[in-house]
């Protein structure tokens, strides 16, 4: 049985192994690379800008960095977030007002995991399986002119195109299957890439501490979309109900302990 890669624990679990990394960037960017390192929660210091963010999963060779974004459901939808993101990825590499320089290509991966629908500027929805973003310059016969490079990829499997290359579909239905089949997952595991990430999400090779972090994840995903509709301490209230400590209604609501304790004398 496949963990759902909806869940970050699982996520990250997948994507933070270098040969599944690498294998993913090939087959959705046709781009080969070898990884130095990869982090979890990146974040810049000092900030960039006046907006403080953090990356999911991002990674460096020597001459790109690339970064993915697991997009869930508790997020506004827009792209305005995947823009800021690629711009602030581009505009960190500036040390100094007098280093302009721009030494790596920077590609950021979006994959989302639930039927979003966007709308375009004239209002119309926007239902994509794949959509490129490229910066870059053309002239004025609209010859694309190669600057920068820098692109954004936005994966939504909810959403499939039969004109989607076969490389991009084994990922989309691997995320896909795991969210909505995971018993019986039907994925393409002559793909070297899949075959290493179903393994390692396989819940049974989970160890007991990454199965404790999966379902607190799960855990505070539900808490998180329950109290964007009805209220945190509406959820704190049905949260003491059901018998949790204060410690754990304040961790996953955001209440704090005193005020968890007041709903719960108050009862």
């Amino acid at each position: 049985m496949l963990g759902n890669l909806d869940n970050e624990v699982i996520f990250k679990k997948a994507f933070t192994d270098k040969f599944v990394f690498e294998h993913f960037v090939k087959d959705i960017l046709n781009l080969d690379v070898e990884i130095g390192h990869i982090e979890t929660e990146k974040k810049f210091t000092p900030p960039i800008g006046y907006v403080k963010f953090a990356l999911d999963i991002f990674a460096e060779s020597a001459d790109r960095r690339i970064a993915i974004e697991l997009q869930r459901v508790q997020y506004d939808h827009n792209f305005d977030r995947f823009i800021h993101y690629l711009m602030m990825l581009v505009a960190e590499q500036q040390r100094s007002s007098k280093e302009y320089g721009i030494d790596q290509t920077v590609y950021l991966i979006v994959v989302m995991t639930q039927p979003y629908r966007f709308d375009d500027k004239a209002g119309k929805p926007v239902k994509e399986e794949v959509m490129i973003t490229e910066l870059d310059t053309r002239n004025i016969k609209g010859d694309k002119i190669p600057l920068w490079g820098h692109q954004m990829v936005v994966l939504n499997p909810n959403h499939p195109d039969a004109n989607t290359p076969q490389r991009i579909r084994d990922w989309l239905d691997l995320v896909y299957q795991s969210i909505h089949s995971p018993q019986r997952p039907s994925i393409n595991l002559s793909n070297p890439g899949i075959k290493r990430a179903a393994h390692l999400i396989e819940t049974d090779q989970l160890t007991p501490e990454e199965q404790e972090l999966r379902k607190n994840a799960e855990s505070a995903a539900y808490v998180k979309g329950l109290y964007e509709y009805v209220g945190r301490e509406d959820v704190a209230k049905n949260m003491i109900q059901e018998g949790y400590d204060n410690g754990t209604i304040a961790r996953l609501t955001g209440v704090s302990e005193a005020a968890v304790e007041k709903l719960r004398t108050e009862g």
